[in-house]
């Protein structure tokens, strides 16, 4: 299938490793123009190299720290200056701390808010008057905390919920300009993130981390986590041009872990 990528401009955030880098990888091998961004001009400059490889499309990054507005502000000003505007967005943020509600001060609580649920508002505020030149796709990754909160992850479980209501919102105020806004989120996928998680259970349950993931595939259907192309696919398919209709939906990518429906 053509998914009608080539050419199309896509910023991606939060990609220089994980799902975010899984993502860009994907929308390269498709023949989009992807500007990377993320806090490290070191991990950022060796994706930027090994995607060039891969695909025909342009490949450039830009390091911002997405709590600070003027970062954010420069990141989509060098995106536009560069690719001449921005159809694509992908609004990705790593994981806030782990813990309970007892773990955490007001200065975690803030820290949260502003890099799992303001960075995306921050991010759509400045893309958008290029999203509505042609219209557009916007893209908010979540977790799986969205359908189940997950023990241990309150602020995460608190935050990204409410993506979920910003996405469906502005998929009914952006419908007329035809820009498609949609959730998808990551069950037990096998990055950086969710290892982090697995250390943080193994160590407050005295067993390994081996013994972690075995108890966590035991309860995902399919047996295994997911592969981070296997979930960057999907993110794909909703950017792409095969998709027309799809908009203010939530998509788990679990392998069926999650058993409400």
């Amino acid at each position: 299938m053509d998914f009608g990528l080539q050419n199309k401009n896509a910023l991606v955030i939060a990609s220089s490793q994980g799902l975010g880098k899984a993502i860009a990888t994907e929308l390269v091998r498709e023949g989009a123009n992807v500007m990377l961004s993320g806090r490290s001009e070191e991990k950022l400059a060796v994706v930027k190299k090994e995607l060039k490889s891969i695909g025909t499309g342009k490949v450039s990054y830009c390091v911002a720290d997405i709590t600070k507005p003027s970062d954010i502000k420069n990141l989509v000003n060098t995106t536009v200056r560069e690719f001449g505007g921005i159809e694509l967005l992908v609004n990705n943020a790593g994981g806030p701390k782990a813990g309970t509600f007892n773990d955490m001060s007001d200065e975690d609580w803030k820290n949260a808010f502003e890099l799992n649920l303001l960075s995306y508002i921050r991010i759509i505020r400045e893309v958008l008057p290029s999203l509505k030149e042609k219209g557009g796709k916007i893209v908010n990754i979540a977790s799986s905390s969205t359908k189940e909160p997950i023990p241990g992850l309150i602020l995460s479980n608190t935050f990204r919920t409410g993506i979920v209501g910003l996405a469906k919102t502005l998929s009914m105020e952006f419908a007329a300009e035809q820009i498609l806004v949609n959730t998808v989120s990551p069950g037990r996928i096998a990055t950086e993130r969710v290892a982090h998680i697995d250390k943080i259970n193994a160590k407050k349950q005295g067993v390994s981390e081996e013994e972690i993931r075995e108890l966590a595939e035991g309860i995902i259907p399919l047996g295994r986590y997911g592969k981070p192309e296997e979930f960057a696919k999907f993110v794909t398919f909703l950017l792409s041009d095969a998709n027309t209709y799809i908009t203010g939906q939530s998509f788990l990518v679990d392998g069926g872990m999650v058993k409400s429906i």
